[in-house]
């Protein structure tokens, strides 16, 4: 099948950036020079671009021209769930080791849990949970998303109630579960990818289209799961790192 003129100038236009034509932060032709190189309408040239701007090598300033997207520097997420044990944020510890200031902001309300997370936390449909939104960054900038829930059968009336709130504020799960005598033994990761939707791509700053992994990470202790969440990683900004131990005899 012939691929359609929109897809074959995509093509060029991105053999051109990674073989370096165009560099980091250059200006790609306009619409109009791209349309007159090719030979067809600048509605062709447009959807070109666009096609571009959805896989994430150029953006798109309105009043300004396109321009080829400079690639954050990609770091490293250690997925370890024992490392919450430790006084502090992972996440943020992550961050510092590669002189990175990291830090979140995050909201909190109380919420009917979804089919799905229900399912997840082993709940009655409709049971009550805590749901609380995040966005991280790292030197100020968002990076990585996630949507966590407690059940509040288990934190209602407590000191943890609220995950960034009170004297327990973002020591992270295992150890605010641990304070109501709940103890986290082990915990599991599903890691999936697909493009980033609308509210994603507008908080983390991404182009449409853009690809981000999503980790469902689900603790447990012994009895029941008593946190599951949804974390959305940009896949230009983060690769992730398992460490997995292995007892001996």
């Amino acid at each position: 099948m012939t691929r359609p003129t929109y897809q074959r100038i995509a093509d060029e236009l991105r053999q051109r950036i990674l073989g370096g034509t165009y560099g980091p932060g250059d200006r790609l032709p306009s619409r109009q020079a791209l349309a007159s190189e090719f030979a067809v309408g600048p509605r062709v040239a447009a959807d070109a671009i666009q096609q571009l701007v959805a896989e994430g090598y150029v953006v798109s300033r309105t009043g300004s021209g396109t321009y080829v997207r400079r690639r954050p520097a990609l770091r490293r997420l250690t997925r370890s769930w024992y490392r919450e044990s430790r006084d502090g944020s992972p996440f943020r510890a992550d961050m510092a080791a590669q002189a990175v200031r990291g830090g979140w902001e995050a909201t909190s309300e109380p919420v009917s849990a979804p089919e799905d997370i229900a399912e997840r936390l082993a709940l009655d449909a409709g049971a009550e949970v805590m749901r609380t939104v995040y966005t991280f960054t790292g030197d100020g900038e968002p990076v990585m998303l996630s949507t966590s829930y407690e059940p509040l059968e288990l934190t209602r009336g407590t000191a943890i109630v609220l995950p960034e709130d009170g004297v327990h504020a973002g020591r992270g799960v295992v150890e605010r579960m641990r304070t109501i005598g709940h103890r986290i033994v082990h915990a599991s990761e599903i890691v999936t990818a697909r493009s980033a939707g609308r509210e994603e791509t507008e908080r983390l700053g991404i182009g449409p289209g853009t690809v981000v992994m999503v980790i469902q990470r689900t603790y447990f202790t012994e009895e029941r799961p008593v946190e599951t969440a949804d974390i959305v990683v940009p896949t230009d900004r983060y690769e992730l790192a398992y460490t997995i131990p292995v007892e001996q005899d």
